[in-house]
Order: structure tokens, then sequence, then C-alpha cells
């Protein structure tokens, strides 16, 4: 039995009508940019997610890159975040000449940890005539950049008040989490200043190719960036700021419009899918040899837009799964404070052991809405035998 990581072209084949007409629609109406099919998908992603303004960009990286220029992050400031998330997170920090200041994650759920956020802060940090100043570097704190990781929301109560309490603003990435809850019932990117998404074609909102959206409740940060968007420019050719290209096209919001109506049914398969993985495993009794992701907080809502399970041999039981024609993937094999571009930073690699013990140890198996139970069936059986050798 083949189990691949993703396969997309089961859901294409059940929309297929709808997204060719779609396409058909764009081609005939040759508005390419920021055009009807943009502004609709603004306004449903914006209320999906529980803001009141949308903006649509280029791609998700794009997305954090024109939140940190709208709240103007940049040159001698700082931004406190994940060391074990994709790229992009700490990425964009650094473009916009800001530097990405590491703090290690839950073992549980991977995410930024408050406590974590909370010692950083008191033994580190000190204010200045109203400002958090970082004693070491001498960098301005500014803003927190949490990452709702494989579709769970980060503990944002205490991230919130952890902000509040220190005059810093809120970046959620929620590039893995559109419609994720809390126990409060609150969605992903609701919370900070700017929530931050993207519709890369693996996410559990997928488009054509590269797309993202920025969503807020603040009207003046909406309208700014709007205008970064587009070089900084309004009207047509005047530019009271600087911008850069990161515009949504019409295509990828045309297909993104036809999916998004059943995001909340393919959201309800993955878990599913997990509550599949959660009981067969434990009925399988493996112990420490593999530990599923722990339940989600009463009353919130986990995407799954990974599954990760922690796994004895992890590089072996892979290189098991490839065999039986299983896909799994590893996210990620080396912390954000381990590549060598963020070397000028000088950690070592147990300054963040949770980090550095999540990136030797977890495995993403499949968890896409159209598997069937045999193939979740066989998922197991295939690691129940690799265990039995």
């Amino acid at each position: 039995m083949k189990v691949p990581l993703l396969d997309l072209k089961p859901q294409y084949r059940a929309l297929k009508r709808e997204l060719d007409a779609a396409l058909l629609r764009v081609s005939e109406s040759q508005y390419f940019i920021l055009g009807p099919e943009v502004k609709t998908l603004e306004a449903a992603t914006a209320a999906y997610s529980g803001c009141k303004f949308g903006i649509g960009i280029s791609s998700g990286t794009d997305a954090l890159l024109i939140a940190l220029m709208a709240l103007d992050i940049g040159a001698g400031d700082e931004v406190l975040t994940s060391p074990y998330t994709f790229f992009a997170t700490a990425g964009t920090i650094a473009r916009v000449g800001a530097r990405p200041v590491f703090v290690d994650i839950e073992p549980g759920t991977f995410n930024i940890s408050p406590e974590a956020l909370e010692k950083f802060i008191a033994s580190q940090c000190e204010t200045r005539a109203g400002a958090l100043i970082n004693r070491t570097t001498g960098g301005r704190v500014r803003s927190i950049m949490p990452v709702h990781l494989y579709g769970q929301m980060a503990d944002m109560t205490r991230i919130q008040e952890i902000a509040k309490r220190h005059g810093l603003s809120i970046i959620e990435d929620a590039a893995q989490a559109i419609g994720s809850e809390d126990a409060k019932g609150r969605r992903a990117c609701s919370i900070g200043d700017i929530g931050c998404l993207s519709f890369f074609p693996t996410k559990n909102l997928g488009a054509f190719g590269d797309a993202g959206a920025c969503v807020t409740n603040d009207e003046k940060l909406a309208a700014k960036m709007m205008k970064l968007r587009v070089h900084g420019m309004e009207p047509k050719y005047f530019h009271e700021l600087i911008g850069g290209n990161f515009r949504l096209d019409e295509i990828q919001a045309a297909v993104l419009n036809v999916k998004l109506p059943h995001l909340d049914a393919w959201s309800s398969a993955r878990q599913r899918n997990a509550a599949f993985y959660d009981a067969a495993f434990k009925a399988a009794n493996l112990g420490a040899r593999v530990v599923t992701p722990p339940p989600a907080p009463r009353g919130s809502r986990h995407i799954y837009n990974q599954y990760c399970i922690r796994a004895e041999r992890r590089d072996e039981l892979r290189a098991h799964l490839g065999k039986q024609d299983v896909g799994a993937e590893i996210y990620y094999p080396l912390a954000l404070h381990m590549q060598q571009c963020f070397s000028y930073l000088g950690h070592k690699p147990e300054d963040f052991p949770e980090s550095l013990r999540a990136s030797r140890e977890t495995l993403a198996l499949p968890i896409y809405p159209e598997l069937e139970e045999a193939q979740l069936r066989y998922v197991v059986d295939c690691i129940i035998g690799f265990y039995g050798r």
C-alpha cells in the first residue's frame, strides 16, 4: 500500500468543476492583480479569523515581512520568537534589519514557552525610558512573534499578558493554523496586532502557488499594509512609504475562494485521522518509543496541519517507512539557532534544549483529509513492525 505524506489530487478532483470555472472566470476577465477575487477573499479570510480587516499578500513569508514593516520594526530592534519553526519566522525579522531573539518551546505543543519568555525578560532585560532593553545587546525589544505550530495555538492568554506588561506588539505567525482556536474560542490571528497566514499549496487551505494574507482589527495598520504591499504607493505613482511588491494575484484568490467554504470539513477530517492515530498507538502499547501529540486543551481547536510524533530512532524509522511506501517528514531537522546564517547570534545547540530535542525526535505522519482508514492502519502497522523487529 502507498501512503504519501500528502496527496492534493483527491481534493482537486472533488472540486475540479468549481476550480476550473474560477480559473476560466479570471482568464476571461483579464483582471489579474488585486481585483474582485482578492477583495472577496480578504473579507472572507478576515471574518473566518475573527478579524475586521484582511489584506491579501503574495506569500506567507511576505505576510510576516509586511507585518514587521507596518509596525516599524527595523535596525536596533529585537523580536522574541521560537527557534523551532520554519525559517521565514526568524528570516523576516533579520530581513528588516532587526535581531531575532530566540526563547525555547514547550515540549508538548512545540509552541513558544511563556515561561521562557518571562525568564528571558526577567533575567536579560530592563526598562529604560519606557523601552524594554536587552542588557546584553543593547537592542530594544519591540515585539513577540509566537508561532502556532502544526495547527495548535500558542498560549496567547499568557503571551498577551506579557506583551501588555512590557509594551510589546504581537505578530501571530499562523502559517500552519488557520481556523485554530484557543480554549476561550478565539481564533488564531485575532489576538495580536497582526496575524499572518500562508496559503502555500501544502497548507490546510492551499492555493495553486504562493499566496498569503495578513489580518488585523486595527484599521490604521490595515491601511498601512495595503500601501506597503504596492511599494508604499497611494495614489498611483506617489509614495509616502517604502514598501514592496507583496500583491496577491487573482488566480490564487479565486482558487482560495472556492476552497475556503470546505476548510472546516477538511479540518474535521484531519481531527478524525489524528484521533485514529491516537487510539491506535495507545492500543499498540509502544511506550516511550512513540509519543503522540498531547490532547489539545479542552474547548480549543487543533487543526492538525501536521501530526507529529516523537519517535525513538527517528531517522531509522523514517527510512523504514520510506521502504514501505509511507511518506514521513522531519519538521525541523536543524533548529534555527543552529542555522549557519544565524551564527552571528552566537548560540550553542544546548541553549534551547527543548527545541534541540524536538529537532532530533519529531516525525510528521500523513494526516491529510482524504486518507482512508486502511491507509492510517497501514501507517501504524508499519511503525509497530519497525519497533517489533
